[in-house]
C-alpha cells in the first residue's frame, strides 16, 4: 500500500471507525464520510491527536442523490485520494412479505448504488495512475442467501460479484481491489438484545475483524473472509464455480429439458 489519503464511508462508528484508526496508524490521511457530523468530528479529533495524520470529515447520507454526488465529485477530483473503503450500508429488514418497500429501496440505494457509483468515481483515476486501493465491504450472507432475509444478502452478493469483476479489470493496471466478507461482528448494527441471543463463538470483535481484513489486503487477497479457518475451502468453492463455466452457455438445452 502506498501512502495517500483514504476516503472511508460509514466511518462514524463500528467497522468504518476502526478502519479509520488502523489506516491512520499506517500513515494515511483520511476523509471520513457518514451521516452524523458530530460523531465524525469527535472521531476525527481523536485520530488526528493520536496519529498526527490529517483527518477531514464530510457529512453525507449516501442514500440521498445530492449527498452521493458530492462525495463522487471529491473522489473524481482529489488526486490525493488513493484509496476508498466502501463500508456504508444498512441491514435490519423484516421478512420480504412484511417489509416496507421504501426501506428496501433505501437499502439498495446505499448497499448497491452508492458502492457502485463511488467506485466508478475513483476507478478511472486510479487506473490511469496505475496505483490505488478499493475495499468493498460485503458479508458472508452473500454466500448463503437461503439462511437470511431476501434483500440484504442479495445486495451483498452484488457487491461480491462486482468486486471480483472489478478486480479482473483493474488488477492488471496496478489497482488493488478487495471484497471483505465479515460474519457476525460486534458493531452498532446489532442491538444488545440481539447480541445476547447469539452464540459467543459466532461473534467477532470489530477490531479483530478489521485487523484480519487489512492482513488480507496486505496478502493481496481479492476475497477476504476473516472467520474462515482454511482458505482452501474458499479456493475449492471458486474452483467448483469455475468448473461450471464451459457448460453454462451451449447450443442445445440439457437433455433433461428436451421434449
Amino acid at each position: 500500500m502506498t501512502k495517500g489519503t483514504f476516503l472511508i464511508t460509514g466511518a462514524s462508528d463500528g467497522i468504518g471507525a476502526v478502519y479509520a484508526d488502523r489506516l491512520a496508524r499506517r500513515g494515511h490521511d483520511l476523509i471520513l464520510v457518514a451521516r452524523r457530523a458530530d460523531k465524525l468530528e469527535d472521531l476525527a479529533r481523536t485520530i488526528a491527536a493520536e496519529t498526527g495524520v490529517k483527518v477531514e470529515t464530510l457529512a453525507a447520507d449516501l442514500a440521498r442523490p445530492d449527498d452521493l454526488a458530492r462525495v463522487e465529485q471529491r473522489l473524481r477530483e482529489d488526486a490525493a485520494i488513493t484509496g476508498l473503503v466502501n463500508n456504508a450500508g444498512i441491514a435490519g429488514e423484516t421478512t420480504f412479505v412484511g417489509a416496507d418497500p421504501a426501506y428496501l429501496t433505501g437499502m439498495i440505494d446505499l448497499n448497491v448504488t452508492a458502492v457502485t457509483r463511488l467506485a466508478a468515481a475513483i476507478a478511472p483515476r486510479l487506473a490511469e495512475n496505475g496505483r490505488g486501493t478499493i475495499v468493498n465491504m460485503t458479508s458472508v450472507t452473500a454466500l448463503m442467501p437461503d439462511g437470511f432475509t431476501a434483500v440484504y444478502p442479495a445486495t451483498k452478493a452484488f457487491v461480491l460479484a462486482f468486486t471480483e469483476a472489478l478486480n479482473v479489470e483493474l488488477g492488471g493496471k496496478g489497482v488493488q481491489v478487495q471484497a471483505v466478507l465479515p460474519g457476525i461482528t460486534r458493531t452498532p448494527i446489532w442491538t444488545e438484545e440481539q447480541m445476547a441471543g447469539l452464540p459467543p463463538e459466532m461473534v467477532m470483535e470489530v477490531d479483530d475483524m478489521v485487523d484480519a481484513a487489512l492482513k488480507g489486503l496486505d496478502l493481496g487477497e481479492t476475497i477476504t473472509i476473516p472467520a474462515l479457518p482454511d482458505n482452501a475451502d474458499l479456493d475449492a468453492y471458486i474452483a467448483a464455480r469455475s468448473a461450471l463455466r464451459p457448460n453454462l452457455s451451449r447450443k442445445l438445452p440439457a437433455e433433461r429439458y428436451r421434449a
